[in-house]
């Protein structure tokens, strides 16, 4: 318990807070120290951030095509088009016919796809109600459930099951047009065990059976199709209509309605019970379901479970085209509740490489694919199933594709190869964009032999090579001014770190300003920065002692670069453009090898190399000193003394309480004393008062 002067009349308070200030000044100088390491640790971070910089900048122009920028020249851009890598090498090409362009393969269907053209399909509606407006309708409507699973594998396995409720008799069907991809790559169905690592056999039961094993965390995705559709419901209130799942239901068979005990099913579009009463209607379109009756939960029940089991109409189609990963086969299973525009949308999604378009002022489909070339060749070959006339890329089937979107003898055109003359040789190419010896050309146009023959010349850009060259410089200058501005910023020693006391005297401006000056100097003439620029300053300087160095052009003076005379500058470098430009024209190889060229010693490494080395020594320098933004503070050095000045602020931290304890408890001490006299005094008083 703490007593404040009221016996004495002292303010008791005020006097220990006096005394605990003189005791806080070694306290204040050791978070004045903590501050100052703390500002020193960010400028060493600071400084590794810009060498990290260079050193990024340094790795760059490491690499060749720095050094070998190309320019390219075409005396007719009309007709070809080149760019050059830096791996091409200066010379000269001469197109002296192209006969033909490269062309995508290319289907137009056999005419209007609508009987009316005035009644045309609305391709954003079901196909299944669109179908009356069609020339021809032979979709071969199936009825089932077109389903969707995708599996991702826990290990590596073989089998896998779509996990159907094969106790209500739900099997798959159509199983040729089942759809199995594991991770993205299209596996063929077959009806027995695989014999290729690239099939599939896919049972009734809806077990998946794999040559080799899948391996874990892959992604199985299966589309497929069912006899049927099961859908279930668990009811909590009154009800008249059920939604199911699926949309334009199969009309051929009735469907299987369960309400708790009650069984009904669908004759034409009524709901009929066991008595054959009607008590609702049917949506075929919608899959609504409406009964005539509210449905109601049973006394004592929370719910009511109900089921309906149903097929959807549903049709399905396999194309085919020739592409440069060769022939890609697939098939689709499409619901009757897509439309024209969702079911050309999956063809465009799929890997057959093509884009299906309808055009609605001339009520036609096209297929084009979206690679140019030939890919099929001169010696193509019939398949059973589709329609496959000699060399065509895309191929179709009877029904809905030939049928429906009268692809039937539809005629092919394009898929052709580019076809030219290059330096005297007759070539083919397969896109009009393609790549010789480190030079892409762009075809344009046909040349006819009459014409002028296109010239491609291919050189050294001397302004390229010298931009990169005067590029990284500048950035080199630009670090090391920053570094050498840093080493040499003046120490004000009398501007130690504020305390929190001195901040509370201060406005936020005087404290900015203050602060400024605490941190200037920290790193003055820092003997790791400054080595950081001796050394670097020692690799511009020296010259490269390498075989596969020109001896005149073993040094950067001899290119027009040369470091700063003034040291105060750190090795600053001054460019001659005139003689650096004259280097690179005229031995662009040795100003190249002068930068990068390998070497076992220091000496024999070329410039941007020894500097690569440098800064990635004195980065770890500096990190062992001041660590990272990551580091732990026992990892590196700074760290390391924060952590003891850490351990010394709390250990001086719990003697100052200690001695503010003590102090309150000499005072109260005293108060209780003097209490105590007071106590007494005015017992005696009283008492002589009362013996007058």
């Amino acid at each position: 318990m703490r007593i404040s002067g009221l016996a004495s009349g002292m303010d008791t308070e005020s006097i220990v807070r006096d005394l605990m200030k003189a005791e806080r000044i070694p306290l204040n100088k050791l978070k004045q120290q903590k501050q100052r390491l703390e500002w020193q640790r960010d400028g060493y971070r600071e400084m590794n951030s810009l060498l990290l910089s260079l050193r990024n900048e340094t790795f760059n122009m490491k690499l060749s095509s720095k050094y070998r920028v190309r320019s390219v020249n075409s005396t007719d851009d009309n007709k070809v088009t080149a760019s050059a890598t830096s791996l091409a090498t200066e010379s000269s090409y001469s197109i002296t016919e192209i006969r033909r362009l490269a062309s995508a393969a290319t289907k137009v269907n056999n005419g209007s796809i609508s009987s009316s053209s005035t009644n045309k399909i609305d391709t954003n509606k079901d196909l299944y109600s669109e179908q009356s407006k069609l020339v021809n309708s032979t979709f071969n409507w199936k009825a089932g459930s077109v389903e969707s699973k995708t599996m991702v594998a826990e290990a590596d396995r073989t089998e896998f099951n779509l996990e159907l409720n094969t106790t209500a008799g739900t099997k798959v069907v159509d199983i040729n047009n089942t759809i199995v991809k594991v991770d993205g790559k299209s596996y063929k169905v077959v009806g027995t065990t695989p014999a290729n690592s690239d099939e599939v056999w896919v049972k009734e039961d809806g077990t998946l059976s794999f040559k080799d094993p899948i391996r874990k965390g892959s992604s199985v995705k299966v589309d497929f199709a069912t006899n049927q559709k099961i859908d279930t419901y668990s009811m909590t209130s009154a009800f008249k209509e059920i939604q199911l799942s699926k949309s334009s239901i199969f009309e051929g068979s009735p469907l299987q309605i369960k309400v708790g005990v009650d069984s009904y099913s669908t004759s034409g579009t009524n709901i009929i019970d066991s008595a054959n009463n009607i008590v609702g209607s049917i949506d075929y379109k919608s899959g609504k379901l409406t009964f005539t009756n509210e449905i109601t939960i049973p006394t004592g029940q929370t719910s009511l479970d109900v089921s309906v089991t149903y097929a959807q109409n549903y049709f399905s189609f396999d194309m085919s085209t020739f592409t440069s990963k060769g022939q890609i086969n697939e098939n689709f299973l499409i619901q009757g509740s897509e439309s024209l525009t969702s079911t050309l949308g999956k063809i465009n999604n799929s890997n057959l490489g093509l884009t299906a378009f309808y055009d609605s002022f001339s009520d036609q489909v096209t297929f084009t694919r979206n690679e140019t070339g030939n890919y099929r060749g001169a010696d193509g070959t019939t398949n059973a199933t589709l329609n496959d006339p000699l060399n065509h890329e895309i191929l179709t089937s009877a029904g809905f594709i030939d049928d429906v979107l009268r692809f039937s003898g539809a005629t092919e055109t394009g898929g052709d190869n580019a076809n030219f003359t290059i330096n005297g040789l007759q070539t083919e190419r397969t896109t009009n964009i393609f790549e010789m010896s480190g030079v892409t050309f762009t075809l344009k146009n046909k040349l006819a032999m009459t014409e002028p023959p296109v010239s491609i010349s291919i050189k050294n850009d001397t302004n390229g090579v010298f931009d990169n060259i005067k590029s990284f410089v500048d950035k080199y200058n630009e670090i090391i001014t920053k570094i050498q501005e840093k080493t040499s910023e003046t120490f004000y020693r009398e501007y130690l770190p504020l305390t929190d006391e001195q901040r509370e005297s201060l406005s936020d401006k005087q404290q900015e300003q203050w602060e400024e000056k605490a941190k200037s100097g920290l790193l003055r003439r820092d003997s790791l920065l400054s080595g950081v620029l001796s050394q670097m300053r020692t690799d511009f300087y020296l010259p490269v002692t390498n075989s596969e160095v020109d001896s005149n052009f073993n040094q950067l003076a001899t290119i027009g670069l040369t470091t700063s005379p003034n040291y105060l500058e750190g090795g600053k470098l001054y460019l001659d453009e005139a003689k650096l430009k004259k280097a690179i024209e005229e031995n662009p190889s040795s100003v190249e090898k002068l930068f990068t060229s390998s070497g076992s010693t220091n000496g024999e490494l070329g410039i941007v190399n020894r500097l690569y080395n440098s800064t990635k020594n004195f980065m770890d320098k500096i990190t062992e000193r001041a660590g990272s933004s990551l580091s732990t503070n026992s990892k590196f050095t700074i760290g390391k003394n924060l952590l003891n000045i850490d351990s010394r602020i709390n250990r001086f931290e719990d003697k100052l309480t200690r001695t503010e304890d003590r102090y309150w408890r000499q005072f109260t001490a005293m108060e209780k004393a003097i209490q105590r006299s007071n106590e007494q005094s005015m017992f005696l008083m009283n008492a002589f008062n009362g013996g007058m």
